[in-house]
């Protein structure tokens, strides 16, 4: 689903008409998120946000776990995986389809042990069997069945909270007073005074706060002065191509595809030979690459476009080690 533009904006006839039902509805996530839950047996880091749809969760989970890693301890990534058909519990191998375990969940497991599962009780125990000794939860901050040791929150620094409304009249998944009291640290990845406001409410609630940014991996190949036909299936795509563009590619043509879309032979062959007409060079993220497997037409486009890695980086990473190590009690 792809949010609607009012949320973003201030509070209009539409927001206002629906109002009701978001307070219906964010009464009920409310409600459910004071339910109580299951103990893991090991420490549970949750990743998770405040609203609807993508803020930077997973760079923010395979961040956190490498300070982990650094201290020390054996994480393992416990996900849903959004729109993959298993339901798990499951490991996760880098080459399973993205079909099958989710886009995002390919991504986390070649960062560290990966256990894809819809009811993450079982899945917090199938990682501790694989020797994790901390788990970090891949979204999950609104469901209270396994209990969360510390909840990290993702906000974009440009959206923010949005209007600042529950769905379906703004973004949020309940009121932000009834979340705030959930959370052990609230981290806002990049610029704008949406962010900071979510930023000095947090601090104002005696909550921990960061900033990040989302920037290239050190190891991503120089697009400057390319062609580039840009493509990408995911939250924001309009925030990739900005990326592409301060990379110095020219940026000939687009594709937008809906969040984790499931790209089809057709629009595989399509988008391969509008490039190869054009004489552009596909470019995409690597979520969408794990998305381009399981035909010859898919393989085909993969063979011949480029990815643009990305991490999340801390504006005081030191800070964020001490309050993982502090919080944890580890080694350090």
């Amino acid at each position: 689903m792809k949010a609607p533009a009012f949320w973003y904006r201030p509070r209009g006839w539409l927001a206002r008409l629906l109002a009701p039902l978001a307070r219906l509805y964010g009464g009920k996530v409310a409600a459910r998120m004071r339910q109580p839950g299951s103990r893991a047996g090991v420490p549970v880091v949750c990743i998770g946000n405040f609203t609807l749809g993508g803020a930077g969760k997973t760079p923010l989970a395979l961040a956190v776990a490498d300070i982990l890693i650094a201290a020390g301890q054996r994480p393992a990534f416990l996900t849903r995986g959004y729109g993959g058909s298993e339901k798990g519990p499951l490991v996760v191998k880098p080459d399973d389809a993205a079909d099958k375990v989710g886009d995002e969940a390919l991504l986390l497991a070649r960062k560290a042990l990966t256990v894809k599962s819809v009811d993450r009780p079982a899945g917090a125990a199938l990682a501790i069997e694989q020797g994790a000794s901390i788990i970090i939860m891949d979204d999950g901050f609104q469901n209270p069945s396994l209990d969360k040791d510390c909840s990290i929150i993702a906000v974009d620094g440009e959206t923010g909270i949005g209007n600042g409304l529950a769905f379906p009249a703004g973004p949020l998944r309940a009121d932000i007073h009834d979340q705030i009291g959930f959370a052990s640290a609230v981290v806002v990845i990049g610029p704008g005074d949406a962010g900071t406001a979510v930023y000095d409410f947090a601090r104002g609630s005696s909550i921990a706060v960061f900033r990040a940014r989302i920037g290239l991996d050190p190891q991503a190949p120089s697009l400057r002065g390319k062609r580039v036909l840009a493509f990408a299936g995911i939250g924001r795509p309009e925030k990739f191509f900005k990326t592409l563009a301060d990379m110095g590619a020219i940026i000939a043509a687009t594709e937008v595809f809906a969040d984790h879309h499931a790209f089809s032979e057709e629009e595989a062959a399509r988008i391969a030979a509008r490039a190869q007409a054009a004489k552009l060079l596909p470019v995409t993220t690597t979520k969408d690459m794990t998305r381009l497997t399981g035909g010859p037409a898919r393989i085909g486009l993969a063979s011949i476009s480029q990815t643009v890695p990305i991490r999340l980086s801390f504006d005081d990473e030191g800070a964020m080690h001490d309050f993982l190590v502090n919080r944890f009690r580890l080694a350090g």
